[in-house]
């Protein structure tokens, strides 16, 4: 007898850096927009820092080009005016250190990400950064989101030093890679790649689709 073949899972990758602007309105949207659909999301947490410098690029394309950063603040303003969600706009964003570095924050989502409350985690992280403007690179922002969601931030800190979730960060930070990523946030289902937190409501559609197999 012929082995049945698997129905293609109605899910999608919802890939973001703790760092990255535009991922701040996805993750606080993504959820409610998948479920609308009844399409899972999975969350992933990665590096842009050497996806850029695979590009040739030491920072953000927002620095690199001022017009373009420029633009992206005042849009960052008024879309999280449309979702009613905090912003701090930077007065000088590069010299203030945007991007910020996002190492410390990306292990803890990885880590966050195993519990029940890793989502609220990862959410409270970008409210702190983009909402209040503090540094994510510092361990006692992250360890009071950690407390906020509800986890134990000791044994969330430490946890970010060993090997194993060292190891799949970087694991993630590759497999994005291949697949084709080159910002965030980014969407996937399967090999299939969207872009932009303007793109998520039309990956979620792909990803029901494939639920029924159209």
């Amino acid at each position: 007898m012929a082995k049945a073949k698997s129905r293609p899972k109605n899910e999608f990758t919802f890939w973001f850096d703790p760092a990255s602007s535009y991922s701040y309105l996805s993750a606080m949207r993504v959820d409610g927009v998948a479920a609308v659909s009844g399409v899972a999301v999975l969350w992933r947490p990665f590096l842009l820092g050497p996806i850029f410098k695979a590009q040739g690029m030491d920072t953000s394309p927002f620095n690199l080009f001022p017009v373009k950063g420029n633009y992206m603040w005042r849009d960052m303003q008024r879309q999280c005016a449309q979702l009613e969600i905090a912003f701090a706009v930077p007065r000088d964003a590069a010299a203030e250190g945007f991007p910020r570095n996002s190492l410390l924050a990306a292990r803890a989502s990885v880590v966050a990400l195993r519990e029940p409350w890793g989502r609220d985690f990862v959410r409270l992280v970008y409210q702190a950064e983009f909402g209040k403007w503090f540094d994510i690179a510092d361990p006692q922002v992250i360890a009071a989101c950690v407390r906020a969601a509800g986890g134990d931030d000791e044994a969330v800190l430490a946890a970010t030093q060993t090997d194993e979730i060292k190891a799949e960060l970087r694991a993630n930070t590759e497999h994005a890679f291949a697949l084709g990523i080159f910002g965030a946030p980014s969407f996937t289902v399967g090999s299939e790649l969207f872009w932009g937190n303007d793109r998520l409501e039309e990956a979620v559609e792909f990803a029901s689709k494939v639920k029924a197999g159209k």
